[in-house]
């Protein structure tokens, strides 16, 4: 029998750079299911979504964090006729931008995470040492409506989780089950794992649950078709 994780992490591989936008209004319209990827800015968001891809560098990880300013846009399935996309939005909350840099990324994604039409989940990355940190919590916040309503999935990955031992990894898990309980709702689809970039740690299982949220193969394929640019009309 196929094993569902290496599937799921085959199907991730295929991730590759779509387009890039510094505002709500550059991000093109498409009806493929959305994912975001969100995360402080040490969080390790980018680490992370290299590792789902299996890809040393589709997502830029600076050595600086927050210096990335841009959304950028990923494609994931078939060449021909891709089925999902990832959006790997700006790390929050490190100090070095200056205030007005922050604030007016707060609202950008504040903006996307409430209005993007096509957004089907979101992934939150949490350092799983420290837990929800109020940074975390003020970007939870953004998106509860449409979680709790059931219009947006919720996964939350304790990244880092190779610096913890099981205790540690338990407690972690514990603590961000109490912070998300009060987004639980009957129509909510939230979930959350520990997760380590540098030991594999929880990757097949979150690559798996990205493939389930992927558009089928036949929308996806209507879509393309849909987007194809049309045959030159020769005389």
């Amino acid at each position: 029998m196929a094993d569902p994780a290496k599937e799921a992490l085959g199907w991730a591989h295929s991730a590759r750079f779509f387009t890039t936008a510094a505002q709500l209004n550059q991000l093109p319209t498409t009806e493929l299911p959305e994912v975001a990827f969100v995360g402080r800015s040490n969080a390790g968001k980018s680490t992370a979504i290299n590792t789902l891809a299996q890809q040393r560098q589709l997502a830029y990880a600076s050595k600086t964090p927050g210096r990335t300013q841009h959304i950028n846009l990923f494609h994931v399935g078939p060449k021909a006729a891709p089925n999902q996309v990832w959006t790997d939005l700006p790390g929050y909350g490190y100090a070095a931008v200056e205030r007005s840099a922050k604030l007016r990324w707060q609202e950008v994604m504040a903006n996307y995470l409430a209005l993007r039409r096509n957004l089907t989940a979101v992934v939150q990355m949490v350092d799983s040492r420290h837990g929800f940190t109020e940074l975390d919590r003020n970007l939870l916040e953004f998106v509860t409506p449409r979680v709790r309503n059931g219009e947006v999935k919720l996964l939350v990955l304790l990244t880092k989780a190779d610096k913890l031992n099981r205790k540690e990894g338990a407690d972690a898990l514990r603590q961000a089950q109490e912070v998300l309980a009060d987004l639980a709702t009957e129509e909510a689809d939230i979930g959350i794992a520990l997760f380590s970039s540098l030991k594999k740690i929880g990757v097949g299982d979150a690559a798996q649950m990205l493939k389930e949220w992927a558009a089928s193969p036949e929308l996806a394929q209507t879509l393309a078709a849909a987007h194809a640019m049309p045959e030159p009309d020769w005389p």
